[in-house]
């Protein structure tokens, strides 16, 4: 499983919490409205000694990893985190051993084009099967849109109609996926809107899986990093990839876009965004999820499409990230005893935390999801909103 089923490289602390930790941790929770060793759903349990001085130590990133050891254990995740940052706690625990972290974060470029492969192999190479028993047979790894829909599979469908409304599709166009995942966009505005797609990944499980499930219908899937791209399209797409560009990168995206842009093109850029523009990338989510990653703030987007493009419109649907997340993890957990042989409890603690830890977070409106409708001109008349 590569990195993601490493054990922990945090020590474990031996004997009891010391009192300075219990107290300075569950004073800090208490403002969250959670308990210690509490008897509500999204109270801390603590089942080993050492939790809450790994916390104290290593901040997120031993509170993760001490939940994927067994360590301590709470009913409601999602809750527990919700909690936790609609209080701002994160920002009051800011462990000085993480500070070089942090600081290599932003001086260096950590998704240059030869780091850029290594998430395709760690995250989205574990398996076909294992994603599509989570994400449903629709396979669309990005927020749902809820606004009418009732169920994931209809959130989704819905999410992929919208992008294509908001790119004015029409038939005979060309379209360039870039971070098109198993093909679910392409193959929906294929045969809904009667334009041909290239899309390029960076994951070789995707590519196949797409080539194969959407044999007959005129997409083409590519193991391409986005800043190889030189041909020209009708409309561009890029749906839950700018979060893998990072901060060094987002200018020289941007410009390869408007490369490949026709001169009355239109670009739609969904992604995750944060609210906080010096806020570092989580390091448990960075180390077991998503290497590499970082989620871009509302200034950096900003300043990358800047002389660049029109920014059309910007739609966030944020809250309904917590929606989706939540059916995937129903998906995962009913799924899970056909996985659990191959891939052992730890990954599953670990799933199951990275999956409602987001839902929390955005639950919370700690994070968001942006839409932004980009062309190189202006629209003639504007751009009358698509909802």
């Amino acid at each position: 499983m590569g990195s993601t089923a490493t054990s922990s490289c945090l020590p474990h602390a031996a004997g009891r919490e010391t009192r300075s930790s219990r107290h300075a941790i569950g004073d800090l929770l208490s403002k969250a409205g959670i308990r210690l060793d509490g008897s509500r759903p999204w109270d801390l349990r603590l089942n080993r000694p050492g939790v809450l001085d790994r916390v104290a130590a290593y901040g997120s990133l031993g509170l993760g990893e001490a939940y994927m050891d067994g360590d301590w254990d709470c009913d409601d995740l999602d809750e527990f985190f919700a909690r936790v940052l609609r209080a701002r706690l994160d920002r009051q625990v800011q462990p000085l051993r993480l500070l070089p972290h942090i600081v290599l974060a932003r001086l260096h470029n950590r998704q240059n084009a030869r780091r850029a492969w290594h998430v395709g192999r760690v995250h989205y190479d574990l398996g076909n099967s294992f994603y599509q028993a989570m994400l449903g047979p629709e396979m669309v790894y990005s927020c749902g849109y809820w606004k009418d829909a009732g169920t994931l599979a209809a959130a989704q469908e819905a999410k992929l109609e919208l992008i294509c409304r908001k790119l004015r599709l029409e038939p005979g166009m060309r379209l360039l996926d870039i971070g098109c995942g198993w093909g679910s966009f392409m193959a929906h505005a294929a045969r809904h809107h009667g334009v041909s797609c290239v899309g390029i990944t960076i994951s070789r499980e995707q590519a196949a899986y797409g080539r194969d499930q959407h044999a007959g219908l005129p997409v083409e899937f590519r193991l391409q990093d986005y800043r190889d791209l030189r041909e020209r399209f009708d409309r561009i797409a890029s749906i839950g990839m700018f979060e893998h560009v990072g901060h060094r990168n987002h200018r020289r995206f941007m410009q390869t876009a408007a490369r490949c842009l026709a001169d009355d093109g239109i670009f739609l850029l969904h992604t995750i965004g944060r609210n906080d523009h010096g806020a570092p990338s989580d390091p448990w989510i960075e180390k077991h999820i998503f290497p590499n990653g970082e989620v871009p703030s509302l200034k950096q987007v900003c300043g990358a499409i800047e002389g660049l493009f029109v920014a059309e419109d910007m739609h966030n649907f944020g809250a309904d990230y917590d929606k989706t997340l939540m059916a995937w993890h129903a998906n995962f957990e009913e799924a899970w005893p056909r996985f659990a042989a191959a891939m052992g409890g730890r990954f599953h603690r670990m799933w199951r935390y990275y999956l409602l830890s987001c839902a929390g977070a955005f639950r919370a409106r700690d994070l968001q999801v942006w839409q932004w409708t980009l062309t190189h001109n202006g629209l003639a008349g504007g751009c009358p909103r698509v909802s």
